[in-house]
């Protein structure tokens, strides 16, 4: 079991080595799962006694290693605002069980590949990956920032065709890559055995002739297909990269960076100091026909009424500020609610004394030079600190979170993704943090007329780890799967602009005050990503059901003979 160890770990150092923000290295994708499928391999021909058992442990090595190498800055953000025991707890959502999940794909694989031809167990397993990946994309316990696909988001010239198949697609062509490599590993170790047997003397007959000529001519083509798989979507998307011309459409954009610290280490601001410093800093490059000011997730500050907004001081504070700007419009975190007279959603709040039930938002708001307000409420929360998972069932912890800096009944949500408007009709995506991870989500506010993507949002939270800049380059796919511009704004940075390749325009530096300007171009061209979102997981979907279905037959098959 050594040497399989050793593969394992040999997969999970390619894993992190090839995995943002480390740049120039995400073709290693392309082979990282290539160790660990040997020694699967070397498990199942093996002697070894629970071949299953170890097949599950040796892939959960690598796949927990590899997500904690990654995104290790979990645990760094939870354990800052709660226990060390409930954030280890919390920090097992994202880490814990994605790896558990992967490993999930790979001992079905196995499974599958024991009573299958080796073709159908390759397609096997890009069916129970990207259903992985999905399920982590969708359910209560969502944290879809290992899918395979979002790999490749320092490397935006070679995925410009995520335009067609956003992340998912990249997810194929890794997955693709490593089987074609597996495969004719195989073939090459078949033909040694053969070889080394005839060495030894044994006498080669006709058919053994026919039967070795054969693998090699199927050796060299899986070495063409491989080839081709891996040479020609980088071909074209290279020359995608190099031929790509964005239509001139410009808008002046500002984008603020107060560098507030959210663990109010240094110096804890006031609402209206907070306001003050994010209107002094947009003078700094704001001009005449500026015509979007961005600030950053909860730049507005305690809890505002959503129906009284235009009442608050802070509203009022910007409209003068706005006096100077005319056409200007401000796109901004705030925290807000809403009160009912009955429980209206699952997450709202029942205040005793006032009988009454509120929802309280992570919220983005518009804000022009006029009585106009628009709202907008995230609606992708983290699990356990935005969101209590599976309400229905587990409300009974609701106690639990809010004494631990949780919120009691999680933050209230919208069902639909929606756009923020300027007067002139510009329409915005307003991604509030960590939605925008989500290609499908962007994607559906783009489809509505959203001309370019804001994205707002506090890192400060994750301190100056790996986790920041993964978050800033995961901005970078969405750019190029809807062809937008991304202005974004980070409490403590990094904030940037990405234009419609990918590529980083302008960013600031990590935990200093900072303003940006850019003039950046307007689309309204819909691209299939946007038109279709997630269209490439579907037909794997139902490959996984059909894999499922498979192991089940093969259980009640297996059970029959035995009992004969």
């Amino acid at each position: 079991m050594k040497r399989q160890i050793w593969l394992a770990l040999l997969t999970a150092f390619l894993l992190w080595l090839a995995w943002p923000p480390i740049p120039f290295t995400a073709p290693i994708l392309l082979i990282a799962f290539f160790p660990l499928m040997i020694a699967l391999q070397e498990i199942e021909e093996s002697n070894l006694k629970n071949k299953g058992r170890k097949i599950f442990l040796i892939a959960g090595l690598a796949f927990l290693i590899w997500n904690t190498a990654s995104i290790y800055w979990v645990f760094n953000s939870l354990n800052a605002v709660m226990p060390t025991f409930i954030a280890c707890l919390l920090s097992l959502i994202p880490f814990g069980l994605g790896a558990l999940l992967m490993t999930f794909s790979f001992w079905l694989y196995r499974k599958v590949a024991r009573n299958a031809t080796p073709l159908l167990a390759d397609i096997s397993l890009i069916g129970f990956w990207v259903s992985y990946e999905y399920l982590h994309q969708t359910w209560d316990l969502k944290f879809p920032w290992m899918t395979l696909g979002n790999g490749f988001a320092t490397s935006p010239q070679l995925i410009q065709w995520y335009e067609y198949t956003g992340v998912y697609g990249g997810t194929f062509w890794i997955l693709v890559s490593n089987i074609l490599l597996f495969r004719i590993w195989v073939l090459l170790k078949a033909e040694g055995k053969r070889r080394h047997s005839e060495n030894l003397g044994k006498k080669q007959i006709e058919g053994e002739r026919l039967k070795a000529q054969g693998a090699m001519r199927t050796i060299k083509g899986l070495s063409f297909a491989l080839a081709v798989w891996v040479i020609l979507p980088i071909g074209l998307s290279i020359l995608v990269y190099s031929t790509y011309q964005e239509e001139i459409n410009p808008s002046d954009i500002v984008v603020v960076q107060p560098n507030i610290d959210p663990y109010g280490k240094n110096h804890t601001y006031t609402e209206a100091e907070q306001l003050a410093k994010l209107i002094k800093l947009s003078k700094k490059k704001a001009q005449i026909n500026t015509e979007f000011f961005i600030w950053p997730e909860t730049a507005i500050t305690g809890y505002k009424d959503e129906t009284d907004f235009r009442n608050t001081k802070s509203f009022k504070t910007i409209q003068v500020f706005l006096d100077s700007f005319k056409n200007a419009t401000v796109i901004t975190g705030a925290e807000t609610y809403l009160t009912y007279q009955d429980q209206k959603t699952l997450s709202a709040r029942y205040v005793k004394e006032n009988n009454l039930w509120y929802d309280s938002f992570n919220t983005a708001v518009a804000i022009e030079n006029s009585p106009k307000l628009q709202f907008y409420h995230k609606s992708k929360l983290v699990p356990g600190v935005e969101k209590m998972p599976f309400p229905e069932v587990l409300s009974i912890l609701n106690p639990l979170f809010e004494k631990f800096g949780g919120t009691t009944g999680g933050y209230g949500q919208q069902k639909e993704p929606s756009n923020l408007y300027a007067s002139s009709g510009i329409g915005v995506v307003p991604a509030v943090c960590y939605e925008s991870i989500w290609g499908d989500w962007i994607a559906g506010s783009v489809y509505k007329g959203a001309q370019f993507i804001a994205v707002i949002t506090n890192d400060g939270w994750w301190g100056n780890t790996s986790g920041k800049d993964q978050h800033l380059d995961y901005a970078r796919l969405r750019a190029i799967e809807n062809r937008r511009w991304v202005a974004r704004s980070a409490n403590t940075g990094i904030s940037a602009f990405i234009n419609e390749r990918g590529d980083i325009v302008q960013q600031t530096v990590w935990w200093h005050d900072a303003v940006i300007k850019q003039d950046i171009n307007l689309n309204s061209e819909i691209t299939f990503y946007t038109a279709h979102p997630d269209w490439v997981v579907y037909p794997f979907l139902l490959i996984s059901c059909l894999g499922f279905l498979f192991l089940i037959v093969m259980r009640f098959k297996n059970k029959s003979v035995a009992a004969e």
